[in-house]
């Protein structure tokens, strides 16, 4: 089953980029945006274009190092795709909802294999809470509360508008 959700995404991108500028300002240069797939892809590539960055927003994707991958296998997203050197980087990850922070201790892994950077960031759309690791954002537009047996995802419609679709969890 899959239904709307009443957060509205259009409303919580604005916050999301003016938390995100904030972060920006306020980071060493270069920074660098790197977008976990697919949701947070869609938001470092538009947060990218907004805050005028130059250069083109990085794809990230925890496939390859998530701890329920022999459950799992490897996910239809896109892969990993920086094009930026990590090296002395200081980069600002993007996710669309934070949960459990097992991606993204996954995406730190996927990082690390392409190299050392100086800083890593992590701005969210929405925390829905429930974290199993010590992980938090350093940019979150709202938190919300979603029943454990439903999934919150971001949807993005042919003209690049943002809506979230609440969808029960597979058992």
């Amino acid at each position: 089953m899959i239904s709307s959700l009443p957060l509205d995404a259009e409303a919580l991108y604005a916050e999301l980029l003016h938390g995100v500028r904030k972060l920006v300002t306020a980071t060493p240069r270069p920074v660098y945006l790197a977008g976990i797939t697919s949701g947070g892809a869609w938001l470092a590539e538009r947060l990218q274009r907004d805050l005028e960055l130059a250069g083109d927003a990085g794809v990230i994707s925890s496939s390859m190092h998530r701890d329920d991958f022999a459950q799992r296998g490897l996910a239809v997203s896109a892969q990993t795709v920086l094009p930026f050197d990590v090296n002395g980087a200081h980069v600002i990850l993007i996710d669309d909802v934070l949960y459990t922070g097992r991606t993204l201790r996954a995406v730190i892994n996927e990082l690390f294999d392409y190299g050392r950077p100086d800083s890593v960031q992590l701005a969210v759309l929405v925390d829905r809470g429930g974290r199993e690791l010590p992980i938090e954002a350093n940019v979150c537009a709202a938190t919300a509360t979603v029943p454990s047996g439903q999934r919150l995802e971001l949807a993005r419609d042919a003209d690049g508008r943002l809506s979230f679709v609440l969808e029960n969890k597979e058992a």
